[in-house]
């Protein structure tokens, strides 16, 4: 097919206004599309369940102290992931790792039966290890069945499957939750959902091993992953390490900022007359707010990502998050009206869960296979919690010490942003780096 435009199915012209999909491509991405589809549908299921559990055993501050034990339990966690994909291949590690958050999730409802004591609170800091550690591992996977050019062109129609999996969830889980099903039922729900999730991942992978490279995801070698532990592989690449950091420094800025917009929400409803007027207020913003960072968010993902990503490259889709969150705080910090704010994190939160996260993944594309697996989990586990637990230090110091205003919270984000922004630059320089390097051990 050399100079001549590749071939394209039925349903890779299909999925044509999404992305450049090659022929014999369009199957394995609409199952992995499928695949993260049916995890974020779950997840979301379980996060609506986590609210009224929580809330149960004594309200908001419990929440707090999340952070800090997840942080101190993906200490223990990341180094056992990283063991047991030194034991088993690839197939063997989706299906583990998926299998013991079901189990977990079966405990849990038995627990709720037999009335455990404090399960909201042991269910939340599950939740929140579980949210970070199953989609790092599907990103592991979908880096190593395709080749970086793959990725670059994939990665945006497959993100999708979360863009609509995540409101799908949460609307399923209202509507569960208002025909009287119980929490611990739907934990069932999401249970039979990984169950498919898992199912998926062996059809996949039977799938790519059997494909021509050329053709749909290249057949990686599945076998079980050498060398030394997430931590340690961090530390040892100037590459991980400046993508480490990056993720810290979002975090702290994200988290931050929603710090911010619940303060504003809160000073309008705090100019109410009465605590039904505020209640009702508070709902109807959220409701409202939420509904469009979703709608903005699934457009972006299907419209933008993948032409930003052909037409800017991988520091298009990198700098385009902190460059949308400068201007933001930006316009927050000069004193902006509560409308301002409200829009201004929308295009944020947006931009976050569409492109942003699609750049994510692309920038493990030139790592190898155990840097995929178990630096990643590290990465998107631990140290985006690392950033957490600064901006709660953040809140604190600027509350508690230093009497800081909205305005001065933005200014503050002004400023993270900005080394973000340098940290970011170095990012993609080094990452370009990677990618010609390994294309010339290609070509030699």
């Amino acid at each position: 097919m050399t100079g001549t435009a590749p071939r394209r199915g039925l349903l890779e012209r299909l999925l044509r206004p999404l992305s450049e999909v090659h022929e014999g491509e369009g199957a394995a991405a609409l199952l992995l599309f499928s695949n993260l589809f049916l995890l974020m549908v779950g997840y979301y299921v379980l996060k609506t369940v986590r609210e009224p559990l929580i809330l149960a055993e004594g309200g908001a501050e419990l929440t707090s102290y999340a952070a800090a034990v997840q942080a101190v339990l993906l200490m223990g966690f990341v180094p056992l992931y990283g063991w047991f994909s030194g034991k088993v291949d690839r197939r063997r590690l989706m299906v583990g790792v998926t299998l013991f958050f079901v189990v977990c999730l079966e405990l849990f409802w038995l627990g709720g039966f037999a009335g455990l004591p404090h399960l909201g609170f042991v269910f939340f800091v599950w939740l929140g290890i579980f949210n970070m550690s199953m989609p790092a591992q599907f990103w592991s996977y979908a880096n190593d069945v395709y080749t970086r050019a793959q990725g670059e062109r994939l990665f945006p129609v497959i993100y999708l499957g979360a863009s609509v999996g995540s409101p799908l969830g949460a609307k399923v889980a209202g509507e569960m939750f208002g025909q009287g099903v119980g929490p611990y039922a739907l934990m069932q729900v999401s249970a039979v959902l990984l169950l498919a999730h898992m199912a998926l991942y062996v059809v996949i992978d039977r799938r790519v091993t059997r494909a021509p490279r050329e053709a749909a995801a290249p057949a990686a070698p599945r076998e079980a992953l050498g060398g030394p532990g997430g931590f340690t592989l961090i530390l040892r690449s100037g590459y991980l390490r400046l993508l480490v950091a990056m993720l810290i420094l979002f975090s702290i800025v994200n988290t931050t900022g929603e710090y911010i917009i619940r303060r504003s929400v809160k000073a309008v409803a705090d100019g109410l007359a009465s605590d039904e007027a505020r209640q009702s207020f508070i709902g109807s913003f959220y409701g409202d707010y939420f509904f469009w960072v979703n709608v903005s968010a699934v457009l972006l993902q299907a419209f933008v990502a993948s032409r930003l990503v052909k037409h800017a490259g991988i520091a298009g889709a990198v700098l385009a998050l902190p460059l949308v969150s400068l201007g933001a705080y930006g316009l927050i910090a000069a004193g902006a009206t509560f409308a301002t704010v409200r829009w201004a994190k929308t295009a944020e939160n947006a931009t976050d869960y569409s492109i942003m996260n699609t750049a994510r993944q692309l920038l493990w594309l030139p790592t190898s296979r155990e840097e995929k697996y178990k630096a990643k989990q590290a990465a998107d586990t631990f140290f985006v919690r690392i950033g957490d637990m600064v901006s709660a230090g953040v809140v604190f110091a600027g509350t508690t010490w230093l009497g800081l205003d909205v305005m001065g919270f933005a200014w503050t984000n002004v400023a993270v942003v900005a080394l973000w922004i340098l940290v970011a630059v170095a990012l993609i320089r080094r990452h370009h780096a990677l990618a010609q390097q390994q294309q010339g051990a290609r070509a030699a």
